[in-house]
């Protein structure tokens, strides 16, 4: 049972997360008004905390899951799933830090605008994101579903 609830928990998780990597590629663009740079900062607030969550579940699935730590930590397709999430926490970095500038700088001027040089930029980041973060589900599946050679 414990095993179940963990992997429902992480997938809804993992979907709400792709949800908003969604909605900030969508959202960023030239021309956004204030309260579209607000809500931008709210989801990647969301962002964080979702992360966070899919790693503390992920893990317990690691070691309290039915598989248990010997079938995933020596399975690089689990590996290559983890190196994915990784990369696109290190691709949301950027993003953020702009995130949280444009928030201040319209809290502190509401006539502020965001250039669209920064918006562009922010968005290859998005972009990437989102490329990387579909890899993940593959790496999921081939994980439980590729044989490979585990140490004995």
């Amino acid at each position: 049972m414990t095993d179940l609830l963990l992997a429902m928990a992480h997938h809804l998780l993992v979907f709400s997360l792709a949800a908003i990597i969604a909605a900030e590629a969508v959202l960023v663009r030239p021309g956004m008004t204030n309260d579209q740079l607000r809500l931008i900062a709210n989801l990647d607030r969301w962002y964080g905390v979702l992360a966070v969550l899919i790693l503390v579940v992920g893990f317990g699935r690691v070691y309290y899951g039915i598989r248990g730590p010997a079938f995933f930590l020596t399975n690089p397709w689990f590996h290559a799933k983890l190196a994915a999430f990784v990369i696109v926490g290190i691709l949301s970095a950027p993003p953020t830090i702009r995130f949280i500038a444009w928030r201040r700088r319209v809290a502190a001027d509401e006539a502020a605008t965001v250039t669209t040089d920064e918006i562009l930029r922010v968005r290859r980041f998005l972009i990437a994101e989102v490329i990387v973060f579909a890899f993940i589900p593959l790496f999921a599946a081939a994980m439980v579903r590729v044989p490979y050679l585990a140490p004995q």
